[in-house]
C-alpha cells in the first residue's frame, strides 16, 4: 500500500471507552489489522477515554441527552488529532457523525440476541407476576412491560460487570445484557437463555461494531478497508437507514434487524409506546443493495400508522 504504516515510534491511537467490553472490542480491531499488515502490538496505543454516559450513572440515559453520551468525548479528541481511529458499539452509535468524521468500516456481526441473565429462573417465561426487572434500556423497558404487563421495571444501569453485582446485591430478579458483548467476554455462561427476535427484536446494530475515522486520514482509510466485513455493512445500512428516519435516540423505545438471504434483504422494525402499551411493528424485503431505502420505507410506515404524542415517555 501507498501510506505509511503505524510502527511503535508512531504508533495508531485507538479510542475506546474504558469499560471491559469496550476494551475487548478496542483489542479485536487491534489484532485485526495487526494480522492484515503483519505488525507489533507496539504499533497500535489504545487510548481509554471516560464519556459522560460512563461518568453520570445515577440518572437514566433518556435523561441526558441520547446515544452521543457514549461517543461524544471521543469524537473530540479524533476531530482534535489526539485519536486516529474509535472503537464503537453500534447500537450506541448516532445515526449522523460530527463534520470531518466518517464510519463506513464494520468488523463481522456477533449474535444480535438479547441474554437473559437471572440467578433465580431460566427464562423469560418463567418470571411470577410481580418480579422486578432490571435494564436502563427504553426498547428493552418497552417490550417487556408490553409483554408482561404484570412485573415490575427498575432501572438498572452500569457496565456488564456492575450489572451482574447488582444481581447478586438483589437490586432487581433479572436483566438483560446483549448476548454479543457476553460472547467477546468470554462470558456466554453467564446468559440463562438467549430471547429470539421472533420474541423480542433486539435494538438496532446490535452486535456490530464500528470503527469511526478522520475524513482525509489516507492511512486510516485504506487499512481499516482490509477489515471491513461488507454482509454487516449492508445489513446496518439498512438499519441505520430505518432508525434515522424514525429519528431514533435512546429517548424513543424502536427495535429493527436486517437479514440476508440469498440476494435480498428482510427488515423487521417495531417501536412502541415508552410504557408499553402498543407497539407498532411492519417488515419488508428488497434488493441487498436497495436495504438503505427498505429502511427508510418500513421507518416511514411505522410514522404513518403511529398517533402524535406515541414516543414520548413524558406521557
Amino acid at each position: 500500500m501507498s501510506v505509511t504504516l503505524p510502527s511503535p515510534s508512531d504508533p495508531l491511537r485507538i479510542g475506546t471507552r474504558g469499560s471491559p467490553l469496550a476494551l475487548a472490542q478496542a483489542h479485536e480491531t487491534r489484532a485485526r489489522l495487526m494480522a492484515a499488515f503483519d505488525l507489533p502490538e507496539a504499533a497500535f496505543e489504545i487510548v481509554t477515554v471516560l464519556t459522560t454516559g460512563d461518568r453520570v450513572q445515577d440518572r437514566a440515559l433518556k435523561e441526558l441527552g441520547g446515544k452521543g453520551l457514549f461517543t461524544r468525548e471521543i469524537e473530540e479528541m479524533m476531530l482534535a488529532g489526539t485519536l486516529d481511529i474509535a472503537v464503537h458499539s453500534m447500537k450506541d452509535m448516532p445515526v449522523a457523525q460530527p463534520e470531518g468524521l466518517v464510519l463506513d468500516c464494520y468488523l463481522p456481526r456477533e449474535d444480535v440476541r438479547d441474554a437473559f441473565v437471572s440467578p433465580l429462573v431460566e427464562r423469560l417465561a418463567d418470571l411470577a407476576p410481580g418480579q422486578v426487572v432490571g435494564t436502563s434500556s427504553l426498547r428493552r423497558r418497552a417490550q417487556l412491560l408490553h409483554r408482561r404487563p404484570d412485573l415490575k421495571v427498575v432501572e438498572f444501569r452500569g457496565n456488564v460487570q456492575t450489572r451482574l453485582r447488582k444481581l447478586s446485591e438483589k437490586v432487581a430478579d433479572c436483566t438483560f445484557l446483549a448476548m454479543a458483548g457476553l460472547n467477546r467476554l468470554g462470558m456466554a455462561e453467564v446468559a440463562r437463555s438467549a430471547i429470539q427476535p421472533d420474541e423480542m427484536l433486539p435494538a438496532v446494530a446490535q452486535g456490530a461494531i464500528g470503527i469511526e475515522r478522520r475524513q482525509g486520514d489516507a492511512r486510516a482509510e485504506a487499512m481499516l478497508a482490509t477489515i471491513h466485513h461488507g454482509p454487516t455493512g449492508q445489513r446496518l445500512a439498512a438499519e441505520r437507514a430505518y432508525l434515522a428516519t424514525l429519528d431514533g435516540s435512546c429517548e424513543t423505545p424502536i427495535a429493527g434487524l436486517a437479514v440476508l438471504e440469498g440476494g435480498e434483504i428482510w427488515l423487521r422494525g417495531e417501536i412502541l409506546r415508552p410504557d408499553g402499551s402498543d407497539a407498532l411493528t411492519e417488515e419488508g424485503r428488497a434488493p441487498i443493495a436497495e436495504g438503505a431505502a427498505l429502511g427508510e420505507d418500513i421507518a416511514r410506515r411505522l410514522l404513518a400508522r403511529a398517533p402524535a404524542g406515541f414516543f414520548d415517555w413524558r406521557a
